[in-house]
């Protein structure tokens, strides 16, 4: 049995198995909670245990017992809310959750290495932890989460340590792992971190955060200039060359100067033009993410999470398992109906990166690939 499974996904097993070279070691003591009895393999001189994929991690009880509550904590139900309607009580759910936060993100996302996302966004979302702000340093590839990591400061130093996680994680899966490109907001320490941990990446800014913060220093008194501003943002937005954009790039910056009053409105518009370069940046990778939105989509139920779980009580380190638990279940849950029917078997974001599932059951799906904890090593 376990020769054919090997077969069948040799990504599951330590990079040292061969398919024979493994040794029952004993077993453990019958589970007084399920009643089930693991077995102990031994490859090379480490020695592992077989899970089975129905049961959850510290024999807490069965995948089909928590897959319902769990799938709640995505949706945004708290805990107490989750145990007044499946039983059980609220710290169980709790449990349940947080011990998902133990695997490793990218390996339990990304099931070999031939699906490594090489196109990424990358931003940081805001929160608080006991009155005080914080950021979580998020990356996103393919509609997954793939880092997630807490920081007390937006500084270079910080941001570098916290985006390192990810490319920690992501080269137990791929030892030689570079992204060709990262799109980012302007923010320089996040540029200069990324660029430090990825000096062969491309960095693309975010075009749709330049035209948040122009949206932004809009006053009432340059109501009048508003809609057309934005229009002709747009427009630049959809240039089909650099030599187009560069020509409607420099016609805004002529309009600007002449028609709109001295303001920061007026200050932000010229700033994008003077982004020339970056924008023409856009053209060299047609293939990578020219805004964020799709890392937008995902915060928003970073945001809703935190503000259920009233803003994790705790420390950092809490909070960052709080965030990495959650990211694994928006990555293995399934997506809306409207998503999902096109995709026949293939509703989760995990599932429609790596092209196939290990179960029908997307916590069973879940827990086998963090086989290993999810380091392929």
């Amino acid at each position: 049995m376990i020769e054919f499974i090997y077969s069948e996904s040799p990504e599951l097993f330590p990079t040292s198995m061969t398919g024979k070279n493994y040794h029952f070691k004993g077993k453990d003591r019958i589970s007084k909670k399920l009643g089930i009895q693991q077995r102990r393999i031994l490859i090379g001189n480490q020695l592992y245990r077989l899970r089975p994929s129905f049961v959850m991690p510290y024999m807490r009880c069965r995948t089909s017992e928590a897959e319902s509550g769990l799938f709640m904590v995505r949706l945004g139900m708290p805990f107490w809310g989750i145990s007044a309607l499946l039983g059980r009580n609220p710290m169980f759910w709790y449990r349940c959750f947080l011990c998902l936060s133990d695997f490793n993100l990218v390996g339990t996302t990304v099931y070999n290495q031939e699906k490594m996302p090489h196109h990424l966004l990358c931003d940081e979302f805001h929160t608080r932890l006991r009155g005080q702000k914080i950021y979580v340093a998020t990356t996103v590839g393919q509609d997954c989460f793939l880092g997630v990591q807490s920081c007390q400061k937006v500084d270079q130093k910080h941001l570098q340590e916290a985006y390192g996680v990810f490319k920690s994680e992501a080269q137990q899966v791929l030892p030689q792992y570079c992204p060709s490109d990262i799109n980012t907001d302007g923010w320089a320490a996040t540029q200069n971190a990324l660029g430090n941990l990825f000096s062969d990446s491309a960095l693309i800014e975010c075009y749709l955060h330049a035209f948040i913060k122009i949206r932004d220093r809009c006053t009432k008194q340059l109501e009048d200039y508003r809609e057309k501003v934005m229009d002709k943002i747009w427009n630049i937005y959809r240039s089909e060359s650099k030599k187009q954009m560069g020509q409607k790039i420099r016609r805004l910056k002529e309009w600007t100067r002449k028609n709109v009053p001295n303001s920061p409105f007026r200050d932000n518009i010229l700033k994008l033009c003077q982004k020339k370069k970056k924008w023409f940046a856009h053209f060299d990778h047609p293939e990578a993410y020219r805004t964020s939105a799709k890392l937008d989509r995902l915060m928003k139920n970073m945001e809703k999470h935190a503000n259920n779980s009233q803003m994790f009580r705790g420390d950092i380190e809490a909070n960052t398992k709080n965030f990495r638990a959650f990211a694994l279940l928006c990555n293995f849950t399934m997506s809306c109906p409207k998503v999902t029917k096109v995709h026949d078997q293939l509703t989760s974001p995990a599932a429609r990166l790596n092209g196939f599932i290990y179960a029908d059951s997307w916590l069973e799906n879940l827990l086998i690939a963090a086989s290993l904890n999810g380091n392929k090593t």
